[in-house]
């Protein structure tokens, strides 16, 4: 069966499940994208790799990275295999001395950990014929953001951040990181570029 390859597009927060986000993958080649409904942790364990964030102590996946790498264990790809009342089934190809292992997991913690890698993302035509939606070009662009902004922009807004300084706003954002609240820090890193754009 072949493989297609899957990139990450999109995650927001889920209009139907309150607390869970939607992690949008795309199909390389085409125009099908695979909603995936996941839990705030994994949404945010994502969100901060795809913005190269690093948080004071390491999250789950950057645990698991580090003792993999400790190993020797490398992790070659993921691979969501299947689908079933409506949840995907995904496994990690992982190799070490040359040997190949696949080990089963949850779909978000395999993306978590993908991003950690750089290893690709693939699916079956099974999965993407059954659970695949194509979007129209005006949906097309609105899934383009990245990952960590839409899951920053889902949050309702603060009052008072239209009054703060820069300065205040790096203090803050540093204070977010310190604090492990990444949502929260990619909201005010979204706002710093935003002033630094315009800066400019």
């Amino acid at each position: 069966m072949d493989k297609i390859g899957l990139d990450i597009v999109g995650l927001s927060y889920s209009q139907t499940q309150s607390g869970a986000y939607a992690l949008v993958l795309a199909e390389q080649e085409g125009k099908r994208r695979l909603p995936i409904i996941i839990g705030g942790f994994e949404a945010q364990a994502i969100a901060i790799e795809l913005e190269d964030m690093t948080p004071s102590r390491p999250l789950t996946h950057d645990l698991f990275k580090s003792f993999a790498e400790a190993f020797e264990i490398k992790i070659n790809e993921v691979i969501i295999y299947n689908l079933m009342e409506g949840i995907f089934y995904a496994k990690l190809i992982c190799v070490k001395d040359g040997k190949e292992v696949e080990i089963d997991t949850r779909t978000s913690d395999a993306v978590a950990l993908a991003v950690r890698f750089k290893c690709p993302i693939y699916t079956y035509e099974n999965i993407l014929a059954s659970a695949g939606i194509i979007l129209d070009e005006e949906d097309e662009q609105e899934s383009k953001p990245a990952a960590s902004k839409t899951v920053a922009e889902s949050k309702k807004e603060k009052k008072g951040i239209a009054s703060l300084n820069l300065n205040e706003l790096k203090d803050k954002l540093q204070d977010a990181i310190d604090h492990e609240d990444y949502e929260e820090a990619s909201r005010l890193r979204d706002e710093i570029n935003k002033r630094n754009e315009k800066n400019n």
